[in-house]
C-alpha cells in the first residue's frame, strides 16, 4: 500500500460515527496480523472506544526527536481503559538523532515511566528504535539493512511479546438471550447467538441479569435451524432448551453463561464517546444526572451518569470517563461495549472500563 493512501484513509461511517481508519494485513513467519491505523488523533480516540473488535495488542509510535506528546499520554491511558493488554513501542525518527543517543535514552525512559504510571509494565515493554521514513525510502526489505532491519525487529518483538489470543471458542460460554418461547411438553427455549465458548447438552448454565440473583439451570437440548445438535459454539445462532424454567422466568436482555463466569452489576465506570451533531448525536451538552438508556448486547436499561469531578458538562463530539448507575442489574464485565440512546437513537458509544458494584 502506498503511504499516501494510508495517511489519507477514507472516512467510514461506522455505526453512524465518522472515523478515518485504514486496515492493513500482513504476515510474519508465525502469524497473520490485522492492523488498524488511524491518521488523526480524534479518529484514534473514536476507534478505541467504539470499535467492535477488541485489540490484542498495540504498537505505540513515539518520535525520538520530540518525545512523548500530549496525545501519547492519552493513547496510553485509553489503551489501559479499553483493555488493550500489550503494547510494543517504536521510537521513530531516530535518523535525525544519530549523534544524540543519550537524548533518545531519555525519551525511552520518559515513555517507560508514562507506561508504568498507567499500569503497563514499563520496565519490560520492548522498545525498538528506527525510522519509518528511511525504511520506506530504502525499501530493500533486507533484515541486515540499517533501517529496514528495524521494521523486522519491531515485528519480531510483537511476535514474541504479544501472546497468541485465546480463541472465542475456548472462552467461558456466554449467549445473550434474544427471544424466548415454549415448546409444549418440552419446556422453554431461549434463542440467541453464542458470543463465546461452547455449550453442550447436559451442562449447567446460569441465567444472569435483570434480577439480583443468577439462576442455575441445565441445558436439555440445543437446536440450530430446527436440527438437534450435541453442542453450540461461538458464532452459532441456536435455541437452548432449559430444564425447569418457565417462559416468564427468562427474558431478552439476560444472558446464559457458564456458572460463575459473569455476574450482574449496576454501577461501573465507562469510557464514552459522545456523537457529534453531524453524526446524528445531540445538539446540546448534558450534565451530571443525565438519564438516558444504556444498550448492552440485546437490551436497553435506564441509568444515570455522573461526570468526573471538575467537569461541568459534556459537549457532543467529546470523549469522557463517566460513572454510570443502572436501575437494573446487567451481566457486565470490563471491555464490554455499549451504546447510549435517547428515544431509540444512538447519541454515544462506550466501553466498560471498571466495575464498581
Amino acid at each position: 500500500k502506498k503511504f499516501e493512501d494510508i495517511d489519507k484513509a477514507p472516512e467510514e461511517r461506522e455505526r453512524g460515527i465518522t472515523i478515518s481508519t485504514y486496515h492493513v494485513e500482513y504476515e510474519t513467519e508465525n502469524r497473520h496480523y490485522a492492523h488498524v491505523d488511524c491518521p488523526g488523533h480524534a479518529d484514534y480516540v473514536k476507534n478505541m472506544i467504539t470499535g467492535a473488535a477488541q485489540m490484542d495488542g498495540a504498537i505505540l509510535v513515539v518520535s525520538a526527536e520530540d518525545g512523548p506528546m500530549r496525545q501519547t499520554r492519552e493513547h496510553i491511558l485509553l489503551a489501559r481503559q479499553v483493555g488493550v493488554p500489550y503494547i510494543v513501542v517504536f521510537l521513530n525518527k531516530c535518523d535525525r538523532m544519530e549523534d544524540e543517543e543519550e537524548l533518545v535514552d531519555l525519551v525511552e525512559m520518559e515513555v517507560r515511566e508514562l507506561l508504568s504510571k498507567n499500569e503497563f509494565p514499563g520496565d519490560d515493554i520492548p522498545f525498538v528504535r528506527g525510522s519509518a521514513l528511511k525504511a520506506l525510502e530504502c525499501g530493500c526489505g533486507s533484515r541486515d539493512c540499517k533501517w529496514c532491519g528495524q521494521i523486522f525487529k519491531l515485528m519480531d518483538e510483537v511476535d514474541r511479546y504479544v501472546p497468541t489470543p485465546e480463541r472465542d471458542i475456548d472462552k467461558p460460554f456466554l449467549m445473550p438471550v434474544e427471544d424466548v418461547f415454549s415448546i409444549t411438553g418440552r419446556g422453554t427455549v431461549a434463542t440467541g447467538r453464542v458470543e463465546r465458548g461452547a455449550v453442550k447438552v447436559g451442562e449447567q448454565v446460569e441465567i444472569v441479569g435483570l434480577v439480583d440473583e443468577s439462576r442455575p439451570t441445565v441445558v436439555t437440548g440445543v437446536e440450530m435451524f430446527r436440527k438437534t445438535l450435541e453442542q453450540g459454539v461461538a458464532g452459532d445462532n441456536i435455541g437452548v432448551l432449559l430444564r425447569g424454567v418457565e417462559k416468564d422466568e427468562i427474558e431478552r436482555g439476560q444472558v446464559l453463561a457458564k456458572p460463575g463466569s459473569i455476574k450482574p452489576h449496576t454501577k461501573f465506570k465507562g469510557e464514552v464517546y459522545v456523537l457529534a451533531k453531524e453524526e446524528g448525536g445531540r445538539h446540546t451538552p448534558f450534565f451530571t444526572g443525565y438519564r438516558p438508556q444504556f444498550y448492552f448486547r440485546t437490551t436497553d436499561v435506564t441509568g444515570s451518569a455522573v461526570l468526573p469531578e471538575g467537569v461541568e458538562m459534556v459537549m457532543p463530539g467529546d470523549n469522557i470517563t463517566m460513572t454510570i448507575e443502572l436501575i437494573m442489574p446487567i451481566a457486565l464485565e470490563e471491555g464490554l461495549r455499549f451504546a447510549i440512546r435517547e428515544g431509540g437513537r444512538t447519541i454515544g458509544k462506550g466501553v466498560v472500563s471498571s466495575i464498581i458494584k
